[in-house]
């Protein structure tokens, strides 16, 4: 663009647009702005691109912020305008920004439009308010496949699978075919539920339809499988895929360590790097949790050494919980400490948490008084972790420690919540 200036010419809207949409497509949200602020009065296409830009950039404050300038300029909205910020007001969760909205979209005779009623649906289901979004979704005469994809998503998403199910099949009823979109979240209901009857039929309906070979759609199949049980079929399913991608063969993964099938695990791991498709850090993972449920310490650790020398993978807090884990199981606490040691999430109250619980197993007292230590500093009001200790000496018959660390809890006012029982 400033080459075209150079050369005498004047960019002009479409131009900026298309420049301005670029930018935040490939991510550039700065020089997206920068193009945005040099246009002397945007138009509303201008508007919703920017906005658009940063909703799908996830910078939703910012983009709640440009709606409000927006207003203050007197630049009329559309339905694109209100798609686009009530994403970000769902994005945030924020319910108050929403409700104003819907009230601005009542005054401008908005809210019949599809898009627009999809945004309301999505805005008060992650806010918690799945009665009114089902409301609004009643109140539409007749919708279309993105409000029919957007109420099963909120039902999904607030924990009503029966009823997100018998959507899904009124939805059939009503003649309306199923995106991959439609078919994932109701497979994601079925895992939610168990229902490996159920889950077999959205298969044959997705087999039927010819959505089978759609690796989003597949990727919900196996996890469907996995997470009800039947490992076998999932895996039979995933030899079938003619494309997968990473996503793909970490459900897989995580399918074995789920089901306590940690070598099967390793072994798909490893056909995983032959074929050379590159692990992440959700890949390693799932395989680190299927060593350390399934015992098998060294191969998790040699998977765990591996990540930055042969995958360039850095390591985050939930790896060194998935090692610590394994190698406290296997009571090889000098290898933990090792590990702690050279560690630079030491304000994890997690993976202290898992240290202690394996050194009450083991009864490993010193390393137990470290880990308990390093809790009492982050959260002094924690019950749990003075709990995990004192059960620990009891278990020794080290009353007076007991004591002590009861002590401890009556000097930080710290109380035990009882616990209960339904029976």
């Amino acid at each position: 663009m400033y080459r075209m200036q150079g050369c005498g010419f004047e960019p002009d809207e479409v131009t900026h647009v298309n420049m301005l949409t670029a930018c935040l497509k490939s991510g550039d949200v700065e020089t997206g702005i920068k193009i945005f602020n040099s246009m002397s009065l945007p138009s509303l296409t201008s508007w919703n691109a920017i906005l658009s830009g940063y909703s799908q950039n996830e910078y939703h404050r910012e983009a709640v912020m440009l709606f409000r300038e927006m207003q203050f300029r007197k630049v009329k909205p559309d339905r694109t305008t209100f798609a686009i910020i009530l994403s970000s007001c769902a994005g945030m969760g924020l319910l108050e920004g929403g409700k104003q909205i819907h009230a601005a979209l009542l005054k401008a005779e908005f809210c019949t439009d599809f898009y627009v009623v999809s945004g309301l649906i999505g805005v008060y289901s992650k806010c918690g308010k799945i009665e009114v979004a089902k409301h609004i979704f009643n109140m539409v005469p007749q919708c279309d496949i993105v409000c029919w994809n957007s109420m099963l998503a909120g039902l999904s998403l607030n924990s009503l699978d029966t009823e997100a199910f018998a959507r899904f099949q009124q939805m059939l009823v009503k003649g309306m075919l199923p995106t991959e979109f439609s078919y994932a979240t109701v497979l994601n209901s079925c895992s939610s539920l168990t229902s490996l009857f159920q889950g077999r039929q959205v298969h044959g309906l997705i087999v039927k339809n010819g959505h089978a070979n759609n690796v989003y759609v597949g990727t919900a199949l196996i996890d469907m499988y996995c997470k009800c049980g039947d490992v076998d079929g999932a895996r039979q399913f995933f030899d079938t895929m003619r494309c997968k991608n990473t996503v793909t063969w970490n459900e897989m993964i995580h399918g074995y360590a789920q089901n306590g099938q940690g070598e099967d695990a390793v072994v798909l791991f490893e056909n995983m790097i032959q074929t050379r498709f590159k692990p992440d850090c959700i890949t390693f993972v799932a395989v680190l949790t299927a060593c350390s449920h399934s015992g098998l310490v060294d191969a998790g650790l040699k998977i765990f050494n591996s990540m930055q020398q042969e995958h360039d993978v850095e390591p985050l807090s939930d790896h060194y919980t998935c090692i610590i884990d394994s190698l406290g199981r296997a009571g090889r606490f000098n290898e933990v400490e090792e590990i702690i040691d050279k560690m630079p999430f030491k304000d994890d109250p997690i993976i202290w948490e898992v240290l202690l619980s394996s050194c009450r197993v083991h009864a490993n007292v010193s390393l137990a008084r470290r880990a308990a230590s390093e809790l009492f500093r982050m959260d002094p009001n924690n019950s749990a972790s003075y709990a995990l200790l004192a059960n620990m000496y009891s278990s020794l018959d080290r009353w007076d420690d007991v004591k002590d660390v009861r002590g401890i809890m009556d000097d930080c006012n710290v109380s035990k919540e009882p616990g209960y029982s339904w029976v």
